[in-house]
């Protein structure tokens, strides 16, 4: 690209569209680098604006490098292009974006199907649902569309400036429109057009097609009520309203049901990569001391000067992994991903040995061997293990006294121990004594914490006794934070 093409390219309103979209992908957490911005400012070039589809996948080819960032680009991008295109506006007369009520409506005449908008203006709901009918019946995507328009003017009641979400807008749309009752309707069609000679895979076929129209219907009808909601509140307050946390920045501790199923497939391609980063960094470890024996003999070819110094290559051991994690209720979430994600990567180890406990504690290391599953090893954990000395609340003190009397002498030089909780003890007795001896013996003694660090020594939180005779202790509050955390255990 020339110099004068990208003045002309900065200049253009393409181009201030797109650092507001890039803008909008930064601030909900994407990665998008200068190059990648100005990759997708090419790319987009040599797009037809009109062809929404394609601009779509030639910016999502240029900035999303991670499948588990697809889903918040297209809420982003279907927010923030949701009112760009022609086939894309409210209303073609420039009316007010919410239009008029139904009720207002009935006794206005217009064309009836595909021409837009103000086409099914004078429909009773009887003959709009017969349309709908006819529209999934035929697999009429235009038709779908401009019925979707309908049905969202006619029965999602909305209003400018109301604070409500999408959410309650197109349940009310639904609710209305009766999908189910009309899925049924259309399998009863098609089994009278059959007879007796559809199988019961046919049948499957047919139902599986016109719940796929119908999931098309659905997603027309949320875009519908999108575009309403960004003509009202604007696209910057629509998208902040919307925007959810990527599944790497999720918080452990107060993930819904949706984002621990996106923390348990983002947690798959994050042991695959830390795997190759901690073997890689083990590879090609730091330069040992000077050999000068080795270096000596090196410069009798440069007539004695030492001009290439030599060094002794340290050959650096896997280290051994304690993991002695809390699962009581608070912290069970982040004890589950963490332990799943050592032994994922357990192959950079020499041996992984894993503890559990509430306020007794129990070993769990047979859990996790010969099993193909971590995830149903991790849940036998929280199912199985004997973690419960007296009542089942949170006692540190009494579970590092386990842990010590029984396997203390099992703390060696090599080993790196990691501790997983949020050291809030119920007020017992702490015995950060003996974290001081696990650290005297061991290699590492790292702490990681799911709270955020205002939290720490609030409470009953001790954290900062034990912290006293760590390496490290650590915020973890989610698989970011612990991608970063690995690093140290090499």
């Amino acid at each position: 690209m020339t110099d004068t093409e990208e003045v002309k390219l900065q200049d253009s309103p393409l181009f201030n569209l797109l650092e507001g979209f890039v803008t909008e992908l930064r601030t909900a957490g994407l990665p998008v680098s200068l190059v990648e911005n100005i990759d997708a400012a090419q790319a987009v070039r040599h797009i037809p604006i009109e062809d929404r589809d394609a601009f779509k996948y030639a910016l999502a080819a240029t900035l999303v490098k991670n499948n588990a960032h697809w889903r918040t680009f297209e809420t982003l991008f279907e927010v923030y292009f949701s009112l760009r295109g022609s086939e894309y506006a409210l209303d073609p007369d420039g009316d007010n974006p919410f239009g008029d009520n139904a009720d207002d409506q009935e006794g206005q005449e217009g064309p009836q199907g595909e021409g837009g908008e103000g086409g099914g203006q004078g429909l009773s709901p009887e003959e709009l649902a017969e349309l709908l009918y006819q529209a999934l019946m035929k697999g009429d995507s235009a038709l779908m569309r401009a019925l979707a328009k309908q049905a969202v003017k006619r029965y999602a009641g909305m209003e400018p400036g109301r604070p409500v979400g999408g959410t309650y807008y197109l349940y009310r749309t639904l609710r209305n429109l009766d999908l189910e009752g009309m899925l049924e309707r259309l399998m009863d069609q098609s089994r009278d057009e059959a007879g007796e000679d559809q199988s019961s895979l046919d049948q499957r076929l047919e139902r599986d097609e016109y719940e796929h129209r119908i999931d098309e219907l659905r997603k027309e009808i949320e875009a519908e009520i999108r575009r309403r909601l960004v003509a009202d509140r604007g696209a910057e307050a629509m998208a902040k309203t919307l925007r959810k946390p990527l599944p790497e920045d999720v918080d452990f501790m107060h993930a819904s049901r949706d984002e621990m199923a996106n923390l348990r497939r983002a947690i798959y391609p994050l042991t695959r990569k830390l795997a190759v980063r901690l073997a890689r960094k083990r590879r090609h470890g730091r330069k040992g001391p000077l050999d000068f024996r080795n270096t000596v003999r090196h410069s009798l070819s440069y007539g004695g000067v030492p001009a290439e110094p030599k060094f002794r290559h340290p050959k650096p051991s896997k280290p051994e992994i304690i993991v002695i994690a809390d699962i009581s209720g608070s912290v069970a979430a982040f004890a589950r991903f963490t332990l799943h994600l050592v032994y994922a990567i357990s192959g950079q180890f020499s041996k992984v040995r894993a503890f559990v406990f509430i306020d007794g504690l129990d070993e769990v290391t047979s859990f996790f061997e010969g099993v193909d599953d971590i995830a149903e090893a991790v849940h036998r954990v929280n199912t199985e293990a004997d973690v419960v000395w007296v009542d089942g609340h949170s006692d540190y003190g009494h579970a590092f006294e386990v842990f010590w009397e029984n396997f203390g002498n099992e703390v060696g030089p090599k080993s790196t121990v990691l501790v997983l909780g949020d050291a809030r003890n119920n007020y017992h007795a702490s015995q950060a004594w003996i974290m001081k001896e696990i650290q005297h013996r061991a290699r590492k003694l790292f702490w990681l914490n799911p709270e955020p660090k205002a939290y720490w020594n609030t409470g009953d939180s001790i954290v900062g006794e034990y912290a006293a005779h760590c390496d490290g202790c650590f915020e973890v509050r989610n698989l970011r934070q612990l991608e970063g955390f690995v690093d140290n255990l090499v």
